[in-house]
């Protein structure tokens, strides 16, 4: 009996050492603090700004006078005399085709014509005096018309045949050669005036109301990327496009040195509006299939800061900078570095030296 009392009391003192033991492991796991440490984040405050309302367009530039020289008739090419690249002025002989035919008809209606000349001076005399009858008088006057007529339409030809620059401007490569047979409507070569150049470019409707003559437009092309030059629109159309609801304009370069007809051109359109939109950094907007995402820094009730996700309708960028036109007011301080390590709850560190 005394032997059962040693054993269960070994046992109470065994259980018990345990029990004790297990009990201050479990409390002071529960008196641990589990909470994720804060995050480390930059922040940037939404300003208020003004800025220029604009609109942004694509275009090619083309010259205001520029065409393709080409053959109002056909023959053989005799005498080319301009060279691919050449800087040509207005009038310039550059092509003649082969005119011998009306060459040789040229010298024979020219024949006629003096010989209806003298006869219709002859018989204006005989008409004074009564000589012939007025049937006569007006054959001779009426045949004096014709071989001027005549005439006048070989000279027409003959011009036909040679082929001149219609203003200076630069000449592109020939695409002839003497001794090829041309037809009406083939191309010569390209002649572009350099000196003035514009753009054709098209906008959504909606913005016609605001859309005039004299707004001023910044051009860029990818052969110049550091620069931006200027134009001007000069028309808008009298009509929309039904099949694509766009207007069209034109603006003239201010500017045209250095730039090519057909190059492809990026422009933002001044519409001489302003307006208060409230800015963050481009690097602040979470971009997402579900929307546009800010994290806005808060306080917490306990003194620390938290970042809350606010869905946005962001606007356009300018300067680094993107506009917010729904979900954010000036003065409310965004993450602008180190959004992907947050999450709902999360407590946060600003540390304006953080980098992306």
């Amino acid at each position: 009996m005394k032997a059962y009392v040693v054993v269960i009391a070994l046992l109470l003192v065994i259980f018990g050492s345990i029990g004790a033991y297990l009990y201050q492991r479990f409390s002071a796991f529960a008196s641990m603090d589990f909470t994720p440490p804060p995050v480390t984040i930059a922040a940037s405050t939404a300003l208020l700004e003004t800025w220029d309302e604009t609109l942004n367009a694509v275009g090619s530039i083309q010259a205001v006078r520029g065409v393709e020289l080409t053959s109002e008739t056909s023959g053989e090419i005799t005498e080319i005399l301009f060279d691919s690249g050449e800087r040509v002025t207005a009038n310039q002989l550059l092509l003649v085709l082969n005119d011998e035919v009306e060459q040789a008809s040229r010298r024979s209606q020219k024949a006629t014509l003096e010989l209806a000349q003298i006869l219709f001076q002859r018989d204006r005399t005989l008409i004074d005096k009564g000589s012939i009858p007025q049937t006569q008088y007006d054959r001779s006057r009426a045949d004096l018309e014709r071989a001027r007529a005549q005439l006048a339409e070989t000279e027409a030809r003959l011009a036909n045949k040679r082929i001149e620059a219609p203003f200076a401007g630069t000449i592109g490569i020939r695409k002839v050669d003497a001794g090829d047979y041309v037809s009406p409507g083939t191309v010569i070569a390209t002649l572009q005036d350099h000196s003035e150049l514009e753009i054709d470019f098209t906008v959504p409707a909606r913005y016609a109301p605001s859309l005039r003559a004299g707004l001023g437009v910044k051009v860029r092309v990818d052969a110049y990327p550091e620069r931006v030059f200027s134009a001007v629109v000069t028309a808008v159309d009298s009509r929309v496009d039904p099949n694509t609801r766009n207007v069209l304009l034109r603006a003239r370069l201010r500017e045209a040195a250095g730039l090519l007809p057909g190059m492809f051109a990026v422009l933002e359109v001044d519409l001489g509006v302003q307006q208060q939109v409230v800015t963050i950094p481009e690097t602040a907007m979470t971009y997402a299939l579900q929307g546009n995402t800010v994290f806005v820094v808060e306080p917490t009730e306990d003194g620390q800061l938290t970042a809350t996700a606010k869905v946005v309708r962001a606007g356009k960028v300018r300067a680094g900078r993107i506009a917010v036109l729904e979900g954010l007011d000036a003065g409310d301080r965004v993450v602008s570095v180190g959004q992907n390590k947050l999450y709902r709850g999360v407590r946060v560190i600003v540390d304006e030296n953080v980098r992306l």
